[in-house]
């Protein structure tokens, strides 16, 4: 079978899912390309073809404003989905996975997509996010957006049971969950001490560490207000700010500093290279994924933690990320959006920490598991296309 893998991200969780994914689907004998930006990080082991012709979607820091940045996304999301539709057509390929749903700009760019289904060609995506509330621009314009989103898609693989919201009915439209793999990162190459140092950190005290892009539902703010309760409880925030709509890294800062732990807060405000992500994580003794009610999908940054034993203080609205913390045991859960909360999960916590289930996790959450499901629905529609060949 050959499988071409739709992926414009360059880094973070959704990249690092697309090469995992694929990397299973190549072990189980697909013929798998990548077709991705310049950016892609190479050299992991890469098992797939990567043809690296997409554009990068997130705007440069050069663009001076608002109206720059929408003009920039616009013109570069149009310019890869054509770049896909040409590249399926000029390929032959049957079979297209994109590596997460969209709807932005579905409107202006879903049609060629949908004249390729007429030619048989199938289309999945892994749909990450699968509550889409976040509106860009009308309502009405964000609905139809979402329609024309789902409009050509024969295959779902969400990692939650959902019924998907696809405004408009879609009896083609098949959902099958499948789960989220753990991350392979490499070896930490310091001890927890040396990374601790290099840091300012005690070796004595407790560290929490909230890793990735730096966002609003996050709740990083209500953490840091907890802290003020717990006076040998430190923090490290590592990642980048996620973008101009979101709260800097200085607000954050600010009220550290405001409430006196300003010295027990520790900031890596850059991309994180993977030997130091595995340095940060070995250092650190929980990690953060308090996310707000508004959040319902998996989380990479869990998967990650998972790799390397850590627990995690979670929250978040009805999600995978809740779903799998609480069954396999991997960290204390407190309810979203409330400083209280934390305050008692991270008391819990330190007076009766977690027994993660980790190796139930392995087995359970693998991408061998996740590859196997995909290519069985692939498979299914392969044997369907063929009964119809006279």
């Amino acid at each position: 079978m050959k499988l071409l893998y739709y992926s414009p991200a360059s880094y973070g969780g959704i990249a690092d899912y697309a090469h995992e994914q694929a990397n299973a689907l190549v072990a189980l004998g697909v013929d798998v390309t990548v077709l991705t930006t310049l950016k892609y990080p190479t050299g992991r082991g890469e098992k797939y073809q990567i043809v690296p012709i997409l554009q990068e979607v997130a705007p440069t820091k050069q663009l001076p404003h608002k109206v720059f940045k929408v003009v920039h996304f616009t013109s570069v999301t149009l310019a890869n989905f054509s770049k896909l539709a040409s590249f399926i057509d000029s390929n032959t390929f049957q079979y297209v996975l994109l590596g997460s749903y969209v709807e932005y700009l579905a409107p202006l760019w879903s049609g060629r997509l949908r004249q390729l289904t007429k030619k048989g060609v199938v289309f999945g995506a892994v749909v990450h996010d699968p509550v889409r509330d976040f509106v860009v621009g009308p309502r009405w314009w964000h609905r139809w957006s979402i329609a024309c989103g789902y409009s050509f898609l024969r295959e779902a693989f969400v990692h939650e049971s959902i019924e998907l919201d696809t405004v408009r009915p879609r009896s083609q439209l098949r959902t099958t969950v499948v789960p989220h793999g753990t991350y392979h990162f490499p070896e930490a190459n310091q001890s927890p001490e040396e990374t601790r140092s290099s840091i300012t950190l005690p070796l004595d005290g407790k560290v929490m560490l909230a890793f990735g892009h730096i966002r609003d539902n996050k709740n990083l703010n209500l953490v840091i207000r907890a802290m003020v309760n717990f006076p040998d409880l430190y923090l490290i925030v590592a990642g980048k700010e996620q973008s101009s709509s979101q709260r800097p890294v200085a607000f954050y800062q600010e009220l550290a500093t405001n409430l006196g732990i300003e010295n027990r807060c520790k900031w890596q405000i850059r991309f994180i290279p993977d030997t130091e992500v595995a340095n940060l994580f070995a250092s650190a003794d929980i990690i953060l994924l308090t996310y707000s009610k508004h959040f319902h999908s998996a989380s990479g940054v869990l998967n990650t933690a998972v790799a390397y034993r850590k627990p995690c203080l979670a929250s978040a609205g009805e999600s995978s990320l809740r779903s799998v913390v609480q069954k396999y045991e991997l960290g204390i859960w407190v309810e979203p959006d409330d400083v209280e909360s934390i305050v008692t999960g991270i008391r819990t916590w330190l007076e009766n920490p977690p027994t993660p289930q980790w190796q139930r996790y392995f087995e359970e959450n693998s991408w061998a598991l996740n590859a196997k499901l995909v290519s069985h629905c692939l498979a299914e529609i392969e044997t369907q296309e063929l009964k119809k060949v006279p």
